[in-house]
């Protein structure tokens, strides 16, 4: 069911309060697309940073990517796509983000939850935090899966937070106001476990 203005405003406002702070300088990616509508899927500081051409990618296939950014920014989506697809097929995590960013907003490709959520959690599972905080995102509004669930969503906040994602505390925080407290000692196993093996040093 697709939401009116007015409804999707306010449901930015509700789900990511953070951007009210930001909102005045932001600039626009995409077709008129605002930053403050990729913080909705929970793209992170950096993956943003790099749309809009302020920071270096460090591995090997910097060039691709940025080749892939740069059809972004021009709004060709599908040719983008066509350059992240080997490198997130090749395991690069920014990439992978990127795709499920495609696949949750409809650029290039028919809008499609499932495939946007599955893109964020293998770019989530690498340690990603803003693909981590879409995930949560995903697991708190049960999109791209049969029905929310908070343990997961808290589980991939926390994850994201540690990870140094800003907004993933706030989400985090308005999750925890929701649940029981045995849901809370779920997530913190799933929280023990994952951290271990994406955050080992913390």
């Amino acid at each position: 069911m697709s939401r009116g203005k007015n409804g999707r405003i306010a449901f930015v406002e509700r789900v990511v309060p953070a951007i009210r702070r930001r909102d005045e300088t932001l600039k626009n990616l995409g077709k008129g697309i605002m930053i403050k509508n990729l913080r909705r899927f929970k793209i992170s500081c950096c993956s943003a940073a790099l749309l809009l051409g302020y920071v270096v990618a460090p591995d090997a296939h910097a060039a691709d990517f940025f080749d892939g950014l740069t059809a972004m920014k021009a709004n060709k989506f599908e040719e983008a796509r066509k350059i992240f697809l080997p490198l997130a097929q090749g395991g690069n995590a920014d990439a992978e983000e990127l795709i499920g960013v495609m696949y949750a907003m409809g650029l290039g490709v028919e809008r499609d939850d499932e495939r946007a959520f599955d893109w964020y959690l293998r770019s989530s599972l690498k340690g990603h935090p803003g693909a981590q905080s879409g995930i949560g995102w995903y697991y708190e509004v049960g999109r791209g899966i049969p029905a929310p669930d908070l343990v997961r969503a808290y589980t991939w906040y926390v994850l994201s937070a540690i990870g140094g994602d800003p907004d993933a505390a706030i989400s985090m925080n308005e999750v925890v106001k929701k649940m029981t407290p045995e849901q809370i000692a779920k997530a913190d196993i799933l929280i023990d476990d994952y951290k271990g093996h994406l955050y080992p040093d913390d």
